[in-house]
C-alpha cells in the first residue's frame, strides 16, 4: 500500500548546491531571446482588435458627450427664458400689460430676424 502512495508523489529533482550560495533563489532557465516572437498573422491580428476597441471606446466617450452637451444646452436654454419672463414681469410692473406683449411680439420678431 505504501508503495503506491510513494511512487504517485513525484520529489523534485535536486540540482545540488549553488555556486555562489544563494539556495533561496529560484532556479534561472537559459535566455532564449526567439522564445518570445509571435507570427505577422498574429501581430496584425492584436492590432485590428486594438483599433476596434479603440474606436468602438471613441464612439462611447462621443456619445456620452452629446448626451452632456444636451443638457448643458437644455439647462443653458431654460436660463434664458426665465430671466427673459422675469424681465418682461418687470416690465409690466410699470407698463400697460397691452405694451408689454406688443414689445414681446416685436423682440420675436427682431430675433427671427437677425439669427
Amino acid at each position: 500500500m505504501s508503495t503506491t502512495t510513494a511512487t504517485a508523489v513525484k520529489k523534485p529533482e535536486l540540482q545540488g548546491m549553488r555556486k555562489n550560495g544563494k539556495q533561496w533563489h529560484p532556479q534561472r532557465k537559459a535566455f532564449r531571446p526567439g522564445s518570445g516572437l509571435t507570427s505577422y498573422e498574429k501581430r496584425a491580428r492584436l492590432r485590428t482588435e486594438t483599433a476596434a476597441t479603440k474606436a468602438r471606446e471613441n464612439e462611447m466617450k462621443q456619445e456620452k458627450e452629446s448626451e452632456r452637451q444636451q443638457r448643458v444646452q437644455s439647462i443653458k436654454e431654460k436660463r434664458a427664458a426665465k430671466e427673459e419672463k422675469e424681465r418682461y414681469e418687470k416690465m409690466a410692473e410699470k407698463m400697460h400689460k397691452k405694451r408689454v406683449e406688443r414689445l414681446k411680439r416685436k423682440e420675436k420678431r427682431n430675433k427671427l430676424l437677425n439669427s
